[in-house]
This record gives structure tokens, sequence and C-alpha cells, in this order.
């Protein structure tokens, strides 16, 4: 590879990275052809791009967007896996193919700029999607409201009750 080649590599991989906010690097040792494709195709569905890159050009894009927090986990074959914007949808295709196949191996995730170790990795693909997080936390919100009302029907109903009864003493008297 030239060095005109790394240069525009680096500077493509720099742009890449700087509309993801969201980083996985793995170690793709032991994925044939076949399964690296079953890989970027499950990655695809999901709006992932999975990008096959040299350590030391993948430093120097890391580096340019003022990353160094993933330099140590650079060694050996690596693929980044680029999220964008929701960082579950990458870890959670990551998760269930390294589950499926045992590989890739996950070194290191960084979401929102913040380092996270490969169990942490595990445990953010353990979360449900976005849209359903965002639902029970409307549902929580909403229960007590609901309650609120629910007592207040309740006391309603107590009250015309009462009025109910008022009215059949009162008649009967009468």
């Amino acid at each position: 590879m030239s060095k005109t080649e790394r240069q525009t590599t680096v500077e493509a991989l720099t742009e890449q990275l700087r509309g993801s906010p969201n980083v996985f690097v793995t170690d793709f040792t032991g994925l044939n052809v076949l399964r690296m494709t079953e890989l970027r195709r499950r990655l695809r569905v999901a709006g992932i791009e999975y990008v096959v890159v040299k350590n030391t050009l993948a430093q120097r894009a890391f580096a340019a967007n003022g990353v160094r927090a993933l330099d140590d986990h650079l060694a050996g074959p690596t693929g980044l896996v680029l999220s964008g914007g929701d960082p579950v949808a990458g870890a959670k295709v990551l998760a269930d193919f390294a589950k499926e196949f045992e590989k890739p191996a996950i070194k290191i995730g960084l979401v929102d700029g913040k380092p996270l170790t490969a169990d942490q990795v595990k445990r953010l693909a353990s979360l449900p999607p976005r849209d359903v997080l965002l639902s029970q936390l409307a549902g929580y919100i909403q229960a007590p409201m609901a309650q609120f009302a629910g007592v207040m029907n309740g006391l309603l109903y107590q009250m015309i009750g009462a009025l109910e009864a008022l009215r059949a003493q009162r008649s009967a008297a009468a």
C-alpha cells in the first residue's frame, strides 16, 4: 500500500469515525470468508458498518478524532463495528453472532466517547432496543397518573353511593 493510499484510507476512516459515535473493536481471527460475509450482512441489515483495518491506520484515524482509549487494543487482526446512533443494535448483533459462532472476539467498545470493556458491551447487548426502553419509560411515567385517576374515580363512586343512600333514606321517611 503506497503512502497516498494509506493517507486516503486514514482520511476515509476518520470521516467514518466522525459520523459514528459508537465503535466496537473486534478480533476476527478464525472467521472464514463465509462467516465474515454473514456478519457483514447482519450488521448491514441493522444499519451498521464493519470495517477491517490495519492497526496503525486505525490509530491514526482515532488520533485525528481525539480518541486515545482504544490504542492498547489495536493489535492483531482488527475489525471495527461502526454503529451510528444506537449502540445497542451494534452490540446486540455482535453478541448474538459471537454466541452463535464463538467469533469475533469483542476487544473493547467506545460508546459516546466512553470506553467499555467486552463484558460491558455484552451487557449493553442484553438491553432492549431504544423504542422499547422509551415505551417502558412512558409506562412508568403514566402509571402513577392512572392510579390517581382510579382513586379519584373510586371516590366519586363512593360519593354517588352515599348520595343515593341519602336519597333513598329521605324518600322512605317521606
